[in-house]
């Protein structure tokens, strides 16, 4: 690889450590504590938080018809992430072990703590279920995607890719077919190496 693209990554990586640095501090002046997978609030920092729920009726009264009229188009989508939730669970449970590509941990992609909020109304609560299950899907669904394509095409496209995933920038350059054959065997093997890591 391209020692500036190598420098640029090792950056890169040095940024999201920060930043987690920061995200890790701020969740630290909001005086939650984690008990195994749920969260709780001192009892005085909940009676704080509950002054700012908006009441059921005051939240329906004060909402745009337009939003309520388009509400269920958006919850008709749910179908859709459960469906797609089942085929990546089943995909990845009878293929990666052919393959040798670790699975990727559902439970690390769909995390559902914004529920445990006491400033949210049920409406609300539902809400953040509901796009938490939908980014987590989406999320899990990006891994597994990541990880076939490491092992099957991991080669760079000639037009830039928005928004790709972590594993791409150690795919081939395109067009770069010496590398490509000369080095497919090993990048299929980081996937061994990242399942003994696990």
């Amino acid at each position: 690889m391209n020692p500036n693209v190598d420098e640029l990554l090792q950056r890169m990586q040095g940024l999201r450590e920060e930043l987690e640095a920061e995200f890790k501090r701020k969740r630290e002046e909001i005086e939650f504590v984690m008990q195994g997978k749920r969260l709780h609030f001192a009892e005085e920092v909940q009676q704080r938080q509950r002054l700012y729920r908006i009441g059921l009726l005051r939240y329906l009264r004060d909402a745009r018809w337009l939003v309520l009229l388009t509400a269920p188009v958006i919850y008709s989508g749910f179908a859709i992430f459960a469906l797609m939730d089942l085929f990546v669970t089943l995909y990845q449970a009878l293929c990666f072990p052919v393959y040798g590509i670790p699975k990727v941990q559902r439970r690390d992609y769909l995390i559902f703590d914004r529920t445990d909020l006491p400033y949210l109304n049920a409406i609300e609560r539902f809400n953040c279920f509901y796009c938490s299950y939908g980014n987590g899907v989406a999320a899990y669904l990006r891994e597994v995607a990541a990880r076939t394509e490491q092992y099957w095409c991991p080669i760079k496209h000639a037009r830039r890719v928005l928004g790709a995933h972590d594993r791409y920038p150690d795919f081939f350059e395109f067009g770069d077919a010496e590398s490509f054959r000369q080095g497919l065997e090993r990048l299929r093997a980081q996937h061994a190496h990242e399942a003994n890591d696990l």
